[in-house]
């Protein structure tokens, strides 16, 4: 038997190696490239809003009727509560261009429909006095009516403050926030403890045994997981269990005050201030801060003093109204700020915020996405688009609801 030259050998053995390493680099760099979003040509969004260093922004569709907060499915495509309609549209990116096609409505029939939430295949949508759960039997993206159970029903939905957001926390619960009736309790009856609060359900929408008033005599606060919380319009869990929520404060202190809470972190069984107090640190509460009084509300028997309620974490300027709130991979939030409407000197302006977080606290903030006035003097309430939910896709993908104008923007990475 022959013997192969030794310069042969090496000659097989360096071409094995290259292919060999060929196919590696496919398989390891390949799919990456083709998952990367697509960026259209620069838009009319594109000219207008100003996103930050690194992002592109785009329209991914118009025309729908005040979008509110959204959902990334299990098959990939974007979920939006259409709060004008009462119903739920399907979004999906057909011809890999970076535009939606035409929004697939999938229910239809839900009163108030305002947030979205995936959990174990199924879809949670929250509305003005209703959480349902919905259950796609038969696999054909489209809910009837036979597969939309209403777990929890008949929430207060009276009065100011109707938006309703439904979350599944990592104990597998239903956690639903409730706004208050009106501005302060001053000027109105609020009567319902589930009221200026955030609610604790099992998945079957029934009390938990552990629930911090599972006890009280009035069966309407048993739900109650935390209260003094105004208008907590959305809330997310961070990877460590924690909840941290948005929260909207009291008008009538006048343009500065109070400030914004726009980051509270949520525990059981606290009271976080409103009516009766408020956190007037600006930036990153300090520790051992203690919330101060807003002396038109007497205190009662139940509260009765600011010593009894839990600060905010990181504030912002009064009347920047914050919405929805979705957290970046590096641990950063991004938080739509749906601006003023009735601030009695300088108008807040309506954008996306993003809160810096260093060793898991917020520490500073700065405008991610902005343009959407058309000067400086103009309130929110009047100007050209006003965001009202984020939600991040598994790509980097960032979707801003636009409540005002009917618009979905998409937010792309750039560079390298």
């Amino acid at each position: 038997m022959k013997r192969i030259p030794t310069i042969l050998m090496v000659f097989i053995a360096i071409a094995l190696l290259t292919i060999a390493w060929s196919q590696s680099a496919q398989n390891l760099f390949l799919p990456l490239i083709s998952r990367l979003p697509v960026i259209p040509p620069a838009d009319e969004v594109a000219n207008r809003l100003q996103v930050a260093e690194g992002y592109a922004v785009r329209l991914y569709v118009s025309g729908l009727n005040r979008p509110r907060l959204m959902a990334i499915g299990p098959d990939g495509a974007l979920y939006v509560a259409e709060r004008g309609t009462n119903r739920i549209v399907r979004l999906v990116d057909g011809h890999s261009d970076g535009y939606a096609d035409t929004p697939q409505p999938v229910a239809i029939n839900l009163t108030g429909v305002h947030s979205l939430e995936w959990y174990a295949g199924d879809l949670y949508a929250a509305g003005n006095a209703t959480v349902w759960r919905l259950r796609d039997v038969n696999g054909d993206r489209q809910w009837s009516t036979d597969e939309i159970v209403a777990l929890v029903m008949d929430l207060p939905s009276d009065g100011g403050h109707s938006t309703r957001t439904a979350r599944i926390g990592p104990d597998g619960m239903l956690y639903v926030s409730v706004g208050s009736k009106c501005n302060i309790t001053v000027n109105c009856s609020e009567g319902d403890p589930r009221r200026a609060a955030i609610l604790r359900y099992t998945l079957d929408g029934d009390i938990p045994a552990d629930n911090p008033f599972a006890d009280d005599p009035d069966p309407r606060r048993r739900a109650v997981w935390a209260e003094g919380l105004r208008n907590s319009v959305d809330f997310i869990f961070l990877p460590d269990g924690r909840l941290w929520a948005t929260h909207n404060g009291s008008d009538g202190l006048g343009n500065d005050l109070p400030p914004e809470e726009v980051v509270i972190e949520v525990e059981r069984g606290k009271h976080y201030g409103w009516p009766y107090c408020y956190t007037a640190e600006l930036g990153p509460v300090p520790r051992n801060t203690q919330e101060v009084r807003d002396t038109r509300i007497p205190l009662d028997t139940t509260f009765t003093g600011c010593e009894q309620a839990t600060p905010a974490l990181f504030t912002d300027v009064a009347h920047s109204a914050p919405l929805g709130i979705d957290r970046l991979a590096n641990g950063d939030v991004l938080i739509a700020y749906h601006g003023s409407w009735n601030a009695d000197e300088t108008p807040r302006d309506c954008r996306v915020q993003r809160i810096r977080v260093t060793d898991g606290q917020p520490v500073s903030a700065e405008p991610f996405l902005t343009g959407f006035r058309n000067n400086p003097q103009q309130e929110c309430g009047g100007a050209w688009g006003r965001p009202a939910g984020v939600t991040i896709a598994p790509d980097g993908s960032i979707f801003v609801s636009d409540d005002k104008n009917g618009n979905i923007y998409r937010i792309v990475p750039v560079g390298s």
